[in-house]
């Protein structure tokens, strides 16, 4: 047993599948599959049950693989501190970000980014927030990018910038004639994404509701959910750097009376060793950003 079977495993654990297992290790089918096999045999049970479609890990599997991952996890330790002793701002930084982020963010940050980090190797994953957080404590991501805040002893946080929201209006909305809008008039057709976004419940809490919404609409993401409003299916609200995305889409911007905001922090574990890299890689985006999103939210009108 050596730690790439133990890799091999935590892989195909979490897609139950070999094929896309193996892709993602960068093997092939069948050189993944007699490694697993010889790693069952050197451990003398089964770890997965297999058929045509899947592989589904059996209650062996359930018991060792916490074991598997906390070695690997060590292991990677070790090599993220040797590598930082080096040269902490060189190497892979996998980076998570959220997906009402993302699109508007990364095309600003990542050529400066580039420029001011150019051995440090940004390799950026989007997902939900409570992914991320998973996937944080789990040694598979270095960093997140989070509009909430952070509990637990085990983790870190920063804060890069402030992203105010705006009233995002059908053309033909009664409220389009407003300078600024208030944030409860909004609540009686506000269109917000599907749970698990954190941007739906902050913008419920804006307008002051609470609980499931009695539309069907549960909308994926935030362009979607644009294209919606620009549809006339009711109002939502969206941050400041997707400002321009939602005017593009013909939607309508007007400012918010109580000047509602979400603060984007950048996350990481208490025990990443490789600090200077989290402070460099903070320091270009709060600085890109200085400004940004109050800039895009000002002028609307």
């Amino acid at each position: 047993m050596n730690l790439r079977d133990l890799r091999y495993l935590l892989a195909v654990a979490e897609h139950e599948h070999i094929g896309r297992a193996a892709e993602a290790c960068g093997i092939s089918q069948p050189t993944l599959s007699v490694q697993l096999r010889k790693l069952e045999e050197a451990l003398g049970v089964t770890l997965f049950e297999r058929s045509s479609k899947a592989v589904t890990p059996t209650a062996a599997c359930g018991l060792l693989i916490d074991h598997a991952r906390a070695a690997v996890a060590e292991v990677d330790a070790i090599l993220a501190v040797a590598r930082s002793l080096q040269d902490p701002l060189a190497g892979r930084f996998r980076l998570g970000i959220i997906p009402t982020l993302a699109p508007y963010l990364l095309p600003l940050v990542f050529a400066p980014l580039r420029d001011a980090l150019p051995a440090l190797e940004i390799e950026p994953w989007e997902e939900q927030t409570e992914v991320l957080l998973k996937r944080l404590r789990g040694h598979e991501l270095d960093a997140a990018l989070l509009a909430t805040d952070v509990d637990g002893p085990d983790l870190t946080s920063r804060p890069l910038f402030a992203e105010p929201f705006l009233a995002a209006l059908p053309p033909e909305h009664p409220l389009v004639g407003r300078a600024v809008v208030a944030e409860a008039e909004l609540a009686s057709d506000i269109l917000v994404l599907a749970d698990g976004h954190c941007l739906r419940d902050q913008a419920l809490e804006a307008c002051g509701r609470h609980g499931a919404l009695g539309s069907t609409l549960r909308v994926a993401s935030l362009s979607t959910l644009l294209n919606m409003v620009a549809a006339g299916y009711g109002t939502t609200l969206v941050p400041g750097l997707a400002a321009g995305a939602a005017q593009d889409a013909g939607i309508v911007l007007r400012p918010l009376a109580c000047q509602a905001r979400r603060t984007v922090r950048l996350v990481w574990r208490a025990s990443f060793p490789r600090r200077a890299a989290l402070q460099a890689v903070g320091t270009v985006i709060s600085g890109r950003l200085r400004g940004f999103a109050e800039g895009a939210a000002s002028g609307i009108v």
